[in-house]
């Protein structure tokens, strides 16, 4: 093949103007200038002759049903979660990366959460340790000894244990009511949790329980130092046994044992005397049973 055609291909090829593309640019003009106005003149024509003999139809405002209108609305509009904040705070970054952290270490040691988890098979023994702070078996032990006692100051403690019980019971089930929140595992709740008005998991009731009580009975009962121990290792166990089993966050274990060191201030506060719970005791339902 000459050199001179490889080069001549060689520039066609690199020629803009060959591209597929741009191929209409290269072609020339199939009309000359008169006959285009001529055609656009025709155009022109018959687009007038075509208004002129068109029949007007009444213009209606095309309204589409409210139930559309509202769905195409809602779908526009972007959740809370996909809104992104421009100028955040430094408050706001604080709390955020917080909740973040709280809620992955959370999950991290939800290691109980199910049977099939990664400590599952302890999974009875964790659920039974928990159950040993729960509101309502301590209830029913405080009735059953207080219905035991024979000794004046033996039930004006149990009364006051009684009644730390019931405020601990009450103040948890309120907050967690006005906070709902949820558990960093979908697990629902049982059916002592439901008697006891546990359902959500701020604070964490388990945890603020063991804190009263063991701070109740270290002080108000007369224990050798192994005991008292054992008692402070439970209370602290009783907290992480509820973050094992993927029902509260850690935050929710650290308040509850806040709260539970506070119900116990205030009925320390309000300590009714022993006149006082021979008194409840007498117009109690229980009354026959302390005679």
């Amino acid at each position: 093949m000459p050199a001179h055609q490889s080069r001549s291909r060689t520039r066609d090829r690199n020629n803009v103007l060959n591209r597929p593309e741009f191929m209409s640019l290269n072609q020339p003009l199939r009309n000359s200038p008169a006959e285009v106005r001529s055609s656009l003149r025709r155009h022109n024509v018959q687009a007038g002759q075509a208004k002129h003999t068109q029949v007007p139809q009444p213009d209606y405002p095309t309204q589409e049903p409210s139930d559309n209108v509202k769905d195409r609305r809602e779908s526009l509009k972007l959740p809370e979660d996909d809104c992104m904040q421009l100028n955040p705070s430094f408050k706001g970054i604080a709390m955020n990366s917080l909740l973040a952290i709280d809620i992955c270490m959370s999950k991290r040691l939800g290691v109980c959460a199910y049977s099939t988890s990664s400590w599952g098979s302890v999974r009875s023994m964790v659920t039974l340790l928990a159950i040993t702070g729960h509101g309502i078996p301590w209830i029913c032990g405080t009735l059953l000894c207080l219905t035991r006692s024979s000794t004046l100051a033996g039930q004006e403690v149990l009364v006051n244990l009684l009644l730390a019980l019931v405020l601990d019971i009450m103040t948890v089930a309120g907050v967690q009511k006005l906070v709902k929140r949820k558990g960093p595992w979908e697990i629902s709740p049982s059916f002592l949790d439901y008697v006891a008005m546990d359902v959500y998991s701020f604070p964490a009731a388990h945890a603020s329980r063991a804190a009263m009580v063991a701070k109740f009975l270290l002080n108000h009962l007369v224990l050798a130092v192994p005991l008292r121990i054992l008692l402070v290792i439970w209370a602290f166990l009783v907290g992480v046994s509820r973050v094992m089993l993927g029902r509260h966050h850690l935050t929710d274990v650290g308040c509850g044992f806040a709260l539970g060191f506070l119900h116990y201030y205030l009925v320390e506060m309000v300590w009714l005397s022993s006149n006082t719970c021979q008194t409840l005791i007498s117009i109690s339902t229980l009354s026959p049973f302390f005679k």
